[in-house]
């Protein structure tokens, strides 16, 4: 198998697409979950996710070591990595500068596409909307951007997901191609 990477705005279904595609397979499935419940909504939130799931699918809590969930995976599950957006923010947040960031998280896109049961990666787009005000904000908004790249550049399919809809990105070489 190989990576599939699913990339679009807030509440747009990707989530719940990574779900449909990783219980098609039939494999046993291994859920790798980057959110932290820090306050009451979060923690709605996570429940609400963890509820659209198969209940004897088994989660890995990695909010911080992407790479390193990998290695607590049964070498034979699909994976799903829910969310690439709030690892990046997790780890921008702990004060890592982005150029460590981006490092780690190119060495977590290899870990996952070289893998041989397939691997779905979430991802938010941050990019389509209004400059954010802050420093961190922006930081946040390019680091994820060049994340959302690196592992696209990894997979073997990527999807823009809208309204639960999945558009198939395909690379700028069959663009030119077409001319």
């Amino acid at each position: 198998m190989a990576l599939t990477v699913l990339l679009g705005g807030a509440r747009c279904g990707k989530s719940r697409l990574a779900v449909e595609l990783a219980a098609a397979t039939g494999s046993s499935v291994t859920f790798v979950a980057t959110a932290q419940a820090r306050d009451r909504e979060m923690a709605k939130r996570i429940a609400a996710h963890r509820s659209e799931r198969p209940s004897d699918w088994e989660t890995v809590e990695e909010p911080y070591e992407l790479e390193d969930a990998f290695a607590r995976v049964e070498g034979t599950n699909v994976v799903i990595v829910d969310c690439l957006s709030l690892w990046a923010a997790n780890v921008l947040e702990r004060g890592d500068p982005p150029e460590l960031v981006l490092e780690g998280a190119s060495r977590a896109a290899v870990a996952a596409s070289t893998r041989a049961p397939l691997t779905i990666a979430v991802s938010n787009e941050v990019g389509l909307g209004v400059v954010p005000a802050t420093p961190l904000g922006r930081a946040y908004r390019d680091v994820l951007g060049s994340i959302n790249r690196s592992w696209v550049e990894e997979s073997a399919v990527a999807a823009l997901v809208v309204a639960g809809r999945a558009l198939l990105l395909s690379e700028a070489g069959a663009l030119v191609a077409r001319q």
